[in-house]
């Protein structure tokens, strides 16, 4: 979630690139090699959803996504966040989660699963190019006050919880996962098998025209 937008060599949004299409690509390209039952876990966020109650309350307003080629280019909504980089981060996840969706209902012979891995402190959200006092709220404030205590977590436990489902044997597929390995819902539109088909139909149609 970088504080300026970024291109990727292909001219892509950085964030965007990274998040959606690059995780979406390597899991078109290696589903058909993963044996039966093999499990594939996306790194989703909250932030996508813009009733989350600690986004609302740091003045997020969830993805903003208009189409896939819109977001390759960085273009996002109109009544976004006025915080630097959010609107791409949370387009950017909501476009995967609903592609995982999309995937655990059109192939069977895999588990698709997301996880939220909570307010992870110490991870330096935003790298170099992050504002300073974004990086101290989201690593130390966030943390510690509630509500937004109530989805702390650390990259040990995230790792934890990651790894849980990534070996879990049960079968589940289509679950989004909370940072502690429980069930959650995304957004409205997230949950949205339209959107949830829309989103993977628009991704394989712009990728295939880079790939052809």
């Amino acid at each position: 979630m970088p504080s300026k937008a970024t291109k990727s060599a292909q001219d892509w949004d950085m964030t965007f690139a990274t998040n959606h299409l690059g995780a979406f690509e390597l899991t078109e390209m290696l589903a058909s090699h993963l044996p039966d039952g093999a499990n594939v876990v996306f790194i989703a966020s909250a932030i996508e959803d813009p009733e989350r109650k600690p986004a609302k309350l740091m003045g997020m307003r969830g993805g903003r996504f208009i189409s896939v080629e819109a977001s390759a280019r960085g273009e996002w909504k109109e009544g976004g966040s006025k915080i630097a980089g959010t609107d791409a981060y949370a387009t950017s996840k909501q476009c995967i989660l609903a592609s995982t969706m999309a995937f655990a209902r059109e192939n069977t012979r895999l588990h698709f699963n997301a996880v939220e891995p909570g307010i992870t402190r110490g991870t330096s959200l935003g790298g170099e190019s992050a504002n300073a006092i974004v990086r101290f709220i989201f690593g130390q404030i966030m943390a510690v006050i509630p509500p937004f205590s109530t989805y702390s977590s650390t990259p040990a436990k995230s790792a934890k919880v990651i790894t849980k489902v990534l070996i879990n044997q049960s079968g589940k597929t289509g679950i989004y996962f909370d940072e502690k390995g429980q069930p959650m819902l995304g957004s409205a539109l997230s949950q949205d098998p339209k959107f949830q088909d829309l989103v993977v139909a628009e991704t394989r149609a712009f990728l295939s025209k880079i790939n052809a």
